[in-house]
């Protein structure tokens, strides 16, 4: 008999179901018995047993299906070593559970900070396999994480959408693209859908270039400009505050997000008309596209692999199209960022794509 526990950690994306559905078809195939136990909304499930004994029926016809089917929520790892508010130590009720239930492997998915949490339990001597998971894929240690491309397709088609009007109307229109941190999904989703300024968090722009190269467009017939600004896109004069410094001008900030202030500068550099759409949540909605269905299955049967071995305390990752267990404890707790000097960017660059510096 196999005993695993699942559970889905952090903000949803569209492939987290197809992932879950390729670990059980695949330890289905090749284990006589199987007990799967998913965790209700995340780690919550595992610290309060707040969990349910799934059956086959719960995983056909998931495939194609968004979202979580066992919820999600964020548990912030920087206090999973305070106790809750009556006191219980959540580090240990997680293990009590797992104890509990006689797990052989629990199977977590989920971004950075569900992984260092993980790893966290990896240390404290559990079974653990940590699939991939955010719409970000910034997690250290694979080529992509599944919701990724799912994610740019959807940003992809709101830019393009935005053409369309802002061709008719000669406007600047910004598109800010899901990414605090990291702007893999900005990089992508502007380059695809035909941006024609680009500002991701690893490059902090000048307001002066991102302004010039809309007068260059301008001066060049082309009535309309695309920005695609990634949520977390900073400025020089931002990016050389202290942590400190830019905290307090956070607080005291009088935009919704970062978009709104770059429009407003366009204007009065310019005099031009902007409009900003946010795309938001729609960007983790909807179904998995094919390319995450497949990604899915893939790293799912691995991980099922991985569990029929009982080779554990790893990171399932697809490195150079193959799937390899990397070692939760080399990648925990590690963010990928883009290289402002990666090939990508300097292609980027060579078509005329603005990165406002």
């Amino acid at each position: 008999m196999k005993r695993i526990g699942m559970l889905t950690s952090g903000g949803d994306c569209q492939a987290l179901n197809a992932a879950m559905r390729g670990v059980v078809k695949g330890l289905s195939e090749n284990v006589k018995e199987l007990e799967v136990y998913g965790f209700n909304n995340g780690y919550k499930g595992l610290i309060y047993g707040d969990y349910r004994l799934l059956t086959s029926a719960d995983f056909s016809g998931i495939l194609t299906k968004g979202g979580t089917i066992l919820g999600s929520s964020r548990q912030p790892f920087k206090l999973m070593r305070v106790p809750d508010e009556n006191g219980l130590d959540k580090v240990e009720a997680m293990k009590q559970t797992y104890h509990k239930l006689n797990l052989d492997c629990l199977v977590i998915l989920g971004g950075n900070g569900t992984q260092k949490t993980a790893n966290l339990l990896r240390e404290e001597g559990l079974n653990v396999i940590h699939l991939p998971k955010t719409i970000d894929n910034d997690i250290y240690g694979t080529d992509v994480t599944f919701g990724f491309q799912s994610a740019i397709n959807v940003a992809t088609d709101a830019i393009d959408c935005i053409h369309t009007t802002a061709a008719s109307h000669n406007r600047v229109f910004i598109v800010e693209v899901m990414g605090h941190k990291v702007g893999w999904l900005t990089l992508y989703a502007g380059v695809a859908g035909g941006a024609d300024i680009i500002l991701l968090p690893e490059i902090p722009y000048d307001i002066n270039k991102v302004v010039e190269a809309i007068d260059k467009r301008t001066k060049a017939g082309k009535g309309f400009t695309i920005l695609a600004v990634a949520e977390g896109a900073i400025s020089k004069e931002d990016a050389a505050l202290s942590k400190k410094e830019y905290k307090v001008k956070k607080k005291n900030y009088q935009y919704p997000s970062v978009s709104y202030e770059i429009a407003e500068q366009i204007e009065k550099a310019s005099g031009t008309e902007v409009r900003v759409t946010v795309p938001g949540h729609t960007q983790r909605g909807g179904s998995p596209c094919p390319y995450d269905r497949v990604l899915c299955t893939r790293l799912g049967a691995a991980a099922a692999q991985a569990i029929i071995e009982e080779d554990y305390g790893y990171m399932i990752a697809m490195i150079n199209g193959k799937t390899k267990r990397v070692p939760l404890g080399d990648v925990a707790g590690k963010l990928k960022v883009v290289d402002p000097e990666c090939q990508m960017i300097q292609e980027a660059k060579e078509i005329g794509i603005s990165f406002g510096d």
